[in-house]
Protein backbone atom coordinates (compact mmCIF):
# COMPACT_ATOMS: atom_id res chain seq x y z
CA UNK A 1 0.00 0.00 0.00
CA UNK A 2 1.29 3.46 -0.92
CA UNK A 3 2.80 5.69 1.75
CA UNK A 4 0.43 8.57 2.48
CA UNK A 5 3.11 11.23 1.97
CA UNK A 6 3.68 10.09 -1.61
CA UNK A 7 0.07 10.54 -2.80
CA UNK A 8 -0.76 13.33 -5.26
CA UNK A 9 -3.63 14.46 -3.07
CA UNK A 10 -1.23 14.98 -0.13
CA UNK A 11 1.20 17.26 -1.94
CA UNK A 12 1.58 21.01 -1.43
CA UNK A 13 1.93 23.38 -4.38
CA UNK A 14 4.24 26.42 -4.18
CA UNK A 15 1.59 28.70 -5.73
CA UNK A 16 -0.52 28.25 -2.63
CA UNK A 17 2.26 28.92 -0.11
CA UNK A 18 0.85 32.35 0.74
CA UNK A 19 -2.69 31.11 1.31
CA UNK A 20 -2.59 32.17 4.96
CA UNK A 21 -1.70 35.78 4.16
CA UNK A 22 -4.00 36.14 1.16
CA UNK A 23 -7.09 38.34 1.09
CA UNK A 24 -10.54 36.79 0.96
CA UNK A 25 -10.78 37.68 -2.72
CA UNK A 26 -7.44 36.02 -3.44
CA UNK A 27 -8.37 32.85 -1.53
CA UNK A 28 -11.64 32.55 -3.41
CA UNK A 29 -9.94 33.10 -6.75
CA UNK A 30 -7.38 30.37 -5.97
CA UNK A 31 -10.13 27.93 -5.04
CA UNK A 32 -12.27 28.80 -8.04
CA UNK A 33 -9.39 28.39 -10.47
CA UNK A 34 -8.46 25.04 -8.89
CA UNK A 35 -12.07 23.82 -9.04
CA UNK A 36 -12.20 24.46 -12.79
CA UNK A 37 -9.68 21.69 -13.33
CA UNK A 38 -11.99 19.04 -11.84
CA UNK A 39 -14.43 18.50 -14.75
CA UNK A 40 -11.45 18.20 -17.10
CA UNK A 41 -9.92 15.50 -14.90
CA UNK A 42 -13.27 13.68 -14.74
CA UNK A 43 -13.62 13.82 -18.53
CA UNK A 44 -10.36 11.92 -18.93
CA UNK A 45 -11.81 9.08 -16.85
CA UNK A 46 -15.13 8.79 -18.73
CA UNK A 47 -14.23 5.46 -20.39
CA UNK A 48 -13.80 3.88 -16.94
CA UNK A 49 -17.00 5.54 -15.71
CA UNK A 50 -18.81 4.02 -18.70
CA UNK A 51 -17.50 0.56 -17.80
CA UNK A 52 -18.71 1.08 -14.24
CA UNK A 53 -22.22 2.08 -15.38
CA UNK A 54 -22.46 -1.03 -17.55
CA UNK A 55 -21.40 -3.15 -14.57
CA UNK A 56 -24.03 -1.52 -12.35
CA UNK A 57 -26.80 -1.94 -14.94
CA UNK A 58 -25.85 -5.59 -15.36
CA UNK A 59 -25.92 -6.20 -11.61
CA UNK A 60 -29.26 -4.47 -11.06
CA UNK A 61 -30.71 -6.26 -14.09
CA UNK A 62 -29.79 -9.56 -12.47
CA UNK A 63 -31.60 -8.79 -9.23
CA UNK A 64 -28.62 -7.27 -7.45
CA UNK A 65 -28.16 -4.11 -5.41
CA UNK A 66 -25.70 -1.22 -5.53
CA UNK A 67 -23.60 -0.40 -2.46
CA UNK A 68 -21.35 2.61 -1.94
CA UNK A 69 -18.71 2.26 0.78
CA UNK A 70 -16.35 4.94 2.05
CA UNK A 71 -15.04 6.91 5.00
CA UNK A 72 -15.28 10.61 5.85
CA UNK A 73 -16.21 12.86 2.95
CA UNK A 74 -16.11 9.96 0.49
CA UNK A 75 -18.50 7.92 2.63
CA UNK A 76 -20.87 10.85 3.10
CA UNK A 77 -21.01 11.47 -0.64
CA UNK A 78 -21.91 7.82 -1.21
CA UNK A 79 -24.68 7.96 1.39
CA UNK A 80 -25.96 11.19 -0.17
CA UNK A 81 -26.15 9.71 -3.65
CA UNK A 82 -27.88 6.58 -2.38
CA UNK A 83 -30.40 8.60 -0.37
CA UNK A 84 -31.43 10.58 -3.46
CA UNK A 85 -32.31 7.52 -5.57
CA UNK A 86 -35.73 6.68 -4.02
CA UNK A 87 -37.27 10.16 -4.41
CA UNK A 88 -35.68 10.80 -7.81
CA UNK A 89 -36.11 7.41 -9.44
CA UNK A 90 -38.80 5.69 -7.35
CA UNK A 91 -36.45 2.89 -6.31
CA UNK A 92 -36.88 0.90 -3.09
CA UNK A 93 -34.51 2.10 -0.36
CA UNK A 94 -32.76 -1.26 -0.40
CA UNK A 95 -31.74 -1.03 -4.07
CA UNK A 96 -29.01 1.60 -3.62
CA UNK A 97 -27.35 1.86 -0.21
CA UNK A 98 -24.50 3.89 1.23
CA UNK A 99 -22.28 2.52 3.99
CA UNK A 100 -19.92 4.82 5.87
CA UNK A 101 -17.08 3.93 8.24
CA UNK A 102 -18.27 4.57 11.78
CA UNK A 103 -21.95 3.99 11.01
CA UNK A 104 -24.81 6.44 10.58
CA UNK A 105 -23.49 8.79 13.27
CA UNK A 106 -20.41 9.45 11.13
CA UNK A 107 -22.63 11.29 8.65
CA UNK A 108 -22.98 14.17 11.10
CA UNK A 109 -19.89 13.94 13.28
CA UNK A 110 -16.42 12.97 12.10
CA UNK A 111 -15.29 9.55 13.33
CA UNK A 112 -11.83 9.71 11.80
CA UNK A 113 -10.41 6.58 13.40
CA UNK A 114 -13.19 4.43 11.93
CA UNK A 115 -11.58 4.42 8.48
CA UNK A 116 -8.55 2.52 9.80
CA UNK A 117 -10.60 -0.54 10.81
CA UNK A 118 -9.97 -2.91 7.93
CA UNK A 119 -12.61 -5.46 9.03
CA UNK A 120 -15.43 -2.97 9.64
CA UNK A 121 -16.58 -2.84 6.02
CA UNK A 122 -16.80 -6.61 5.74
CA UNK A 123 -18.92 -6.62 8.89
CA UNK A 124 -21.16 -3.89 7.46
CA UNK A 125 -21.52 -5.71 4.13
CA UNK A 126 -22.22 -9.00 5.87
CA UNK A 127 -24.98 -7.29 7.86
CA UNK A 128 -26.76 -6.24 4.65
CA UNK A 129 -26.40 -9.70 3.12
CA UNK A 130 -24.00 -8.84 0.30
CA UNK A 131 -24.09 -11.55 -2.38
CA UNK A 132 -22.75 -12.34 -5.83
CA UNK A 133 -25.58 -10.46 -7.58
CA UNK A 134 -24.63 -7.15 -5.95
CA UNK A 135 -22.10 -4.48 -6.97
CA UNK A 136 -19.91 -2.52 -4.56
CA UNK A 137 -18.38 0.89 -5.28
CA UNK A 138 -15.44 1.66 -3.00
CA UNK A 139 -14.86 5.42 -2.71
CA UNK A 140 -11.53 6.73 -1.41
CA UNK A 141 -9.82 9.96 -2.43
CA UNK A 142 -6.45 8.56 -1.37
CA UNK A 143 -7.19 5.19 -2.93
CA UNK A 144 -5.83 3.37 0.12
CA UNK A 145 -8.43 3.78 2.92
CA UNK A 146 -8.36 0.54 4.98
CA UNK A 147 -12.17 0.51 5.39
CA UNK A 148 -12.58 0.56 1.60
CA UNK A 149 -9.75 -1.91 1.00
CA UNK A 150 -11.38 -4.32 3.42
CA UNK A 151 -14.80 -3.85 1.88
CA UNK A 152 -13.66 -4.46 -1.69
CA UNK A 153 -11.65 -7.48 -0.57
CA UNK A 154 -14.72 -8.95 1.10
CA UNK A 155 -16.92 -8.13 -1.90
CA UNK A 156 -14.56 -10.03 -4.19
CA UNK A 157 -14.61 -13.00 -1.82
CA UNK A 158 -18.39 -13.36 -2.15
CA UNK A 159 -18.36 -12.83 -5.91
CA UNK A 160 -19.82 -9.32 -6.03
CA UNK A 161 -18.85 -6.99 -8.86
CA UNK A 162 -16.49 -4.26 -7.67
CA UNK A 163 -15.75 -0.68 -8.70
CA UNK A 164 -13.04 1.57 -7.22
CA UNK A 165 -13.30 5.37 -7.29
CA UNK A 166 -10.18 7.29 -6.23
CA UNK A 167 -8.39 10.58 -6.88
CA UNK A 168 -4.86 9.19 -7.15
CA UNK A 169 -3.39 7.24 -10.04
CA UNK A 170 -2.21 3.70 -9.42
CA UNK A 171 -4.43 3.49 -6.33
CA UNK A 172 -4.40 0.38 -4.14
CA UNK A 173 -8.17 -0.02 -4.31
CA UNK A 174 -7.99 -0.05 -8.11
CA UNK A 175 -6.16 -3.36 -7.97
CA UNK A 176 -9.07 -4.85 -6.02
CA UNK A 177 -11.79 -3.84 -8.47
CA UNK A 178 -13.26 -5.04 -11.74
CA UNK A 179 -13.34 -1.40 -12.84
CA UNK A 180 -11.02 1.30 -11.50
CA UNK A 181 -11.99 4.97 -11.89
CA UNK A 182 -9.02 7.20 -11.10
CA UNK A 183 -9.55 10.97 -11.22
CA UNK A 184 -6.21 12.77 -11.12
CA UNK A 185 -7.29 15.91 -9.26
CA UNK A 186 -3.77 16.67 -8.00
CA UNK A 187 -2.84 18.64 -4.87
CA UNK A 188 -5.46 20.69 -3.04
CA UNK A 189 -5.36 24.45 -2.40
CA UNK A 190 -5.33 23.53 1.30
CA UNK A 191 -2.83 20.67 1.14
CA UNK A 192 -4.37 17.29 1.93
CA UNK A 193 -7.94 18.58 2.34
CA UNK A 194 -9.58 16.13 -0.05
CA UNK A 195 -13.08 17.40 0.72
CA UNK A 196 -12.19 20.09 -1.84
CA UNK A 197 -11.28 19.12 -5.45
CA UNK A 198 -11.23 15.40 -4.74
CA UNK A 199 -14.64 15.54 -3.08
CA UNK A 200 -16.05 17.52 -5.99
CA UNK A 201 -14.68 14.96 -8.45
CA UNK A 202 -16.20 12.09 -6.46
CA UNK A 203 -19.58 13.83 -6.41
CA UNK A 204 -19.48 14.36 -10.18
CA UNK A 205 -18.70 10.70 -10.81
CA UNK A 206 -21.35 9.45 -8.38
CA UNK A 207 -23.89 11.68 -10.14
CA UNK A 208 -22.97 9.91 -13.36
CA UNK A 209 -23.01 6.38 -11.95
CA UNK A 210 -26.49 6.61 -10.46
CA UNK A 211 -28.14 8.83 -13.06
CA UNK A 212 -26.81 7.04 -16.15
CA UNK A 213 -27.64 3.65 -14.63
CA UNK A 214 -31.19 4.65 -13.76
CA UNK A 215 -31.77 6.15 -17.20
CA UNK A 216 -30.60 2.86 -18.71
CA UNK A 217 -33.07 1.06 -16.45
CA UNK A 218 -36.06 3.00 -17.82
CA UNK A 219 -36.31 5.56 -15.04
CA UNK A 220 -36.49 8.52 -17.41
CA UNK A 221 -38.51 9.58 -20.45
CA UNK A 222 -36.79 12.16 -22.63
CA UNK A 223 -34.94 13.96 -19.83
CA UNK A 224 -37.86 13.84 -17.39
CA UNK A 225 -37.97 12.16 -13.96
CA UNK A 226 -41.01 10.04 -14.69
CA UNK A 227 -40.48 7.68 -11.74
CA UNK A 228 -40.13 10.33 -9.05
CA UNK A 229 -42.04 9.86 -5.81
CA UNK A 230 -44.62 12.56 -5.19
CA UNK A 231 -44.09 13.16 -1.49
CA UNK A 232 -44.40 16.92 -0.96
CA UNK A 233 -45.90 20.08 -2.47
CA UNK A 234 -42.85 20.87 -4.61
CA UNK A 235 -42.82 17.37 -6.08
CA UNK A 236 -46.58 17.47 -6.67
CA UNK A 237 -46.11 20.55 -8.81
CA UNK A 238 -43.11 18.99 -10.57
CA UNK A 239 -45.12 15.84 -11.28
CA UNK A 240 -47.93 17.87 -12.83
CA UNK A 241 -45.48 19.73 -15.05
CA UNK A 242 -43.83 16.47 -16.11
CA UNK A 243 -47.21 15.06 -17.12
CA UNK A 244 -48.01 18.30 -18.95
CA UNK A 245 -44.79 18.10 -20.94
CA UNK A 246 -44.80 14.37 -21.68
CA UNK A 247 -48.51 14.09 -22.47
CA UNK A 248 -48.93 17.53 -24.09
CA UNK A 249 -51.88 18.49 -21.86
CA UNK A 250 -52.67 21.54 -19.72
CA UNK A 251 -52.13 21.86 -15.96
CA UNK A 252 -55.68 20.87 -14.97
CA UNK A 253 -55.65 17.78 -17.20
CA UNK A 254 -52.29 16.76 -15.75
CA UNK A 255 -53.56 17.18 -12.21
CA UNK A 256 -56.67 15.12 -13.01
CA UNK A 257 -54.63 12.34 -14.60
CA UNK A 258 -52.31 12.18 -11.59
CA UNK A 259 -55.25 11.98 -9.23
CA UNK A 260 -56.81 9.14 -11.21
CA UNK A 261 -53.41 7.41 -11.40
CA UNK A 262 -53.00 7.62 -7.60
CA UNK A 263 -49.96 9.84 -8.05
CA UNK A 264 -48.02 7.46 -10.34
CA UNK A 265 -46.46 9.73 -12.94
CA UNK A 266 -45.84 7.16 -15.69
CA UNK A 267 -49.41 5.87 -15.47
CA UNK A 268 -50.78 9.42 -15.54
CA UNK A 269 -48.78 10.22 -18.67
CA UNK A 270 -50.05 7.16 -20.53
CA UNK A 271 -53.62 7.89 -19.42
CA UNK A 272 -53.47 11.50 -20.57
CA UNK A 273 -51.58 10.82 -23.79
CA UNK A 274 -53.66 7.80 -24.86
CA UNK A 275 -56.99 8.97 -23.37
CA UNK A 276 -57.47 5.66 -21.53
CA UNK A 277 -58.25 4.65 -17.95
CA UNK A 278 -55.81 3.60 -15.25
CA UNK A 279 -56.18 -0.16 -15.79
CA UNK A 280 -55.49 0.13 -19.51
CA UNK A 281 -52.53 2.42 -18.91
CA UNK A 282 -51.05 0.04 -16.35
CA UNK A 283 -51.47 -2.84 -18.79
CA UNK A 284 -49.61 -0.91 -21.47
CA UNK A 285 -46.78 -0.12 -19.06
CA UNK A 286 -46.60 -3.76 -18.04
CA UNK A 287 -46.32 -4.84 -21.66
CA UNK A 288 -43.58 -2.25 -22.10
CA UNK A 289 -41.82 -3.57 -18.99
CA UNK A 290 -42.05 -0.15 -17.37
CA UNK A 291 -40.31 1.75 -20.17
CA UNK A 292 -42.53 4.75 -20.84
CA UNK A 293 -41.28 5.47 -24.36
CA UNK A 294 -42.12 1.91 -25.37
CA UNK A 295 -45.60 2.19 -23.83
CA UNK A 296 -46.32 5.47 -25.62
CA UNK A 297 -45.03 4.11 -28.92
CA UNK A 298 -46.34 0.58 -28.44
CA UNK A 299 -47.81 0.34 -31.93
CA UNK A 300 -44.51 1.32 -33.51
CA UNK A 301 -42.54 -1.21 -31.48
CA UNK A 302 -45.10 -3.95 -32.13
CA UNK A 303 -45.02 -3.37 -35.87
CA UNK A 304 -41.22 -3.56 -35.77
CA UNK A 305 -41.46 -6.89 -33.97
CA UNK A 306 -39.17 -5.72 -31.17
CA UNK A 307 -39.15 -7.83 -28.00
CA UNK A 308 -38.74 -5.77 -24.87
CA UNK A 309 -36.83 -7.06 -21.88
CA UNK A 310 -38.08 -6.98 -18.35
CA UNK A 311 -37.07 -3.68 -16.66
CA UNK A 312 -33.94 -4.23 -14.62
CA UNK A 313 -35.01 -1.99 -11.76
CA UNK A 314 -38.23 -3.92 -11.22
CA UNK A 315 -36.40 -7.24 -11.33
CA UNK A 316 -33.96 -5.97 -8.74
CA UNK A 317 -36.73 -4.68 -6.50
CA UNK A 318 -38.58 -7.99 -6.63
CA UNK A 319 -35.40 -9.91 -5.87
CA UNK A 320 -34.72 -7.67 -2.88
CA UNK A 321 -38.29 -8.12 -1.66
CA UNK A 322 -37.89 -11.90 -1.89
CA UNK A 323 -34.70 -11.76 0.18
CA UNK A 324 -36.56 -9.65 2.78
CA UNK A 325 -39.50 -12.00 2.97
CA UNK A 326 -41.69 -9.91 0.70
CA UNK A 327 -41.58 -6.79 2.90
Amino acid sequence: MEAIWGLQTEQSLPEYDRLDVSSTSEILSMMNEADQTVPIAVKKALPAVEEAVELIVKALSSGGRLFYIGAGTSGRLGVLDAAECPPTFGTPMSLVQGLIAGGQGAMFKAVEEAEDKWTSASEDLTAVGLCERDVVVGISASGRTPYVVGGLTYARSVGSATIALSCNTGASIGRLADVSIEIDTGPEVLAGSTRLKAGTAEKLVLNMLSTASMVRLGKAYRNLMVDLKVTNEKLQDRARRIVMTAAAVDYDAAERALRLADGHVKTAIVMARRAIDKAAAEAMLNRANGFLRVALEEDVFAEAGLVQHRPAAETAAESTAARNGGN
